[in-house]
């Protein structure tokens, strides 16, 4: 049988918002077990559960967007999706009837058909991903953003002319040129290209499980 195929945008969920809403159970958080001292340790804690994001996949593993939970839920007691990785901690959710894990990346069962966009976003968070958070001129931790040629020199606010700096390196450098400084760059600022980078310009944490499925420059 040939999937249902239609189109998605990668930052929202794959269904339209006038649908009806499907049937979902109420659900309760089941206790966690006893802690046996030979136990490892146990996980960092989790987001609260109004702000737990989960990553949907496309039937392709393809990485389309970040769900709420309650969303994600929703689109495993349907049938919709299925459970790629629970969560780290091994929590699972339970109603009357049911018992659902709580999942940290889900696949959707059927392929949907996502329309391409040539050009990535500028955001904070994908430009430190490109950058891998190190400063572009000393390679240090990066802590903010920094325009190559200054906007007060006629600088753009462009990937080509942006890159992830320290605070050091971003207050010696001022409204300086790099020639004028004799400041090396460590590499060319590019564009990054790939639907996965979509995704990443509009993500602040990533769950650490989530890292393959959106590319190397996440990790």
């Amino acid at each position: 049988m040939t999937p249902l195929v239609s189109e998605v945008s990668p930052t929202t969920a794959p269904y339209r918002a006038s649908d009806p809403p499907d049937p979902v159970p109420e659900l309760t958080v089941a206790p966690p077990l006893p802690v046996s001292p030979d136990d490892p340790p146990a996980p960092p804690p989790s987001p609260p559960w109004g702000r737990r994001r989960v990553l949907l996949l496309n039937a392709t593993f393809e990485p389309l967007t970040a769900l709420p939970l309650r969303r994600a839920i929703v689109l495993l007691v349907c049938g919709k999706a299925e459970v790629v990785h629970g969560d780290a901690a091994g929590l699972v959710l339970h109603s009357a009837t049911d018992a659902v894990e709580v999942p940290s990346v889900i696949r959707l069962v059927a392929y949907v058909r996502v329309p391409y966009r040539a050009r990535v976003p500028l955001t904070r968070a994908a430009l430190m991903h490109r950058d891998r958070f190190r400063c572009a001129y000393c390679g240090g931790r990066a802590e903010t953003i920094d325009h190559v040629v200054p906007r007060s020199r006629g600088g753009t606010h462009t990937w080509e002319n942006c890159v992830a700096c320290c605070a050091r390196c971003n207050h010696r450098k001022a409204d300086k040129l790099l020639a004028e400084l004799g400041w090396p760059l460590r590499t060319m600022p590019t564009a990054p290209r790939g639907r996965h980078w979509r995704l990443l310009a509009g993500l602040v944490d990533a769950d650490p499980l989530w890292l393959p499925y959106l590319g190397e420059t996440a990790a």
